[in-house]
């Protein structure tokens, strides 16, 4: 796993597909995404090598429930004690009582879908022992005050994270970059396409500086204007 100093408070963690973004309030952690499954004992790993305290995880915030992104959430929850979040529509997903709608692949995806799941480790995940249901709107108490916002496309309970304190947008799969040229662009593998294109002018219409992806590298700079200039190239139809 790589580990990528975004600012001094915030890192990125990237696995073999997808990533999550470790925050820092003082000595008091907060995970946004934690990976597939095996991803728990690398992550309190990059925590120490950090110089923090794996005890001192508070929260797991998922931006939505595909593999990639939660399946690590129950091993980590049982390793710190940590607190599992998710938008209710997706919670009941992550904890595994309900099965997850595959997404609606356009053509081209089907491809890229499969070469993904390849990289994926298989089997049944550690499932958290309960997820805490968000709906849009809530606060959840880490960098100063971070916004719950409901972008419903990639998956009928995706969400964002907005800290306006610091500028920091987590969008989740809502918005990628590609791996290609780095240009941001709508997420993939979604629900409902025109729902998520939808969300992301939601997204580039927030005043950001940092915008961290579910897939591709982040924005450091100028986030809410390389969104704007994205959502341009991809308009919402009918």
């Amino acid at each position: 796993m790589d580990i990528v100093e975004i600012l001094p408070r915030l890192h990125l963690l990237r696995f073999a597909v997808g990533q999550a973004y470790l925050w820092r309030d003082g000595d008091e952690l907060t995970l946004v995404d934690a990976g597939a499954r095996g991803a728990g004992a690398p992550v309190v790993e990059a925590i120490t090598s950090l110089g923090g305290d794996p005890a001192r995880l508070r929260r797991i915030v998922l931006t939505h429930f595909h593999e990639d992104h939660a399946d690590g959430a129950g091993e980590l929850a049982a390793a710190t004690g940590a607190e599992v979040l998710a938008h209710r529509l997706d919670a009941p997903v992550v904890l595994g009582e309900l099965p997850g709608p595959p997404p609606v692949f356009e053509d081209w995806e089907r491809p890229l879908h499969a070469a993904a799941s390849a990289r994926l480790p298989h089997g049944e995940p550690v499932r958290p022992a309960e997820v805490t249901g968000l709906s849009g709107g809530d606060t959840v108490d880490f960098g100063g005050g971070a916004r719950v916002l409901h972008v419903p496309g990639h998956t009928h309970g995706s969400i964002a994270v907005h800290l306006p304190r610091h500028g920091v947008l987590f969008t989740g799969d809502t918005v990628a970059a590609s791996p290609v040229d780095g240009a941001v662009m709508p997420g993939v593998f979604n629900l409902d396409r025109s729902e998520t294109l939808a969300s992301f002018h939601r997204l580039a219409a927030l005043d950001t500086e940092v915008a961290c992806f579910g897939h591709g590298d982040p924005v450091t700079a100028r986030a809410g204007a390389v969104l704007r200039e994205a959502a341009q190239r991809h308009p919402v139809r009918g």
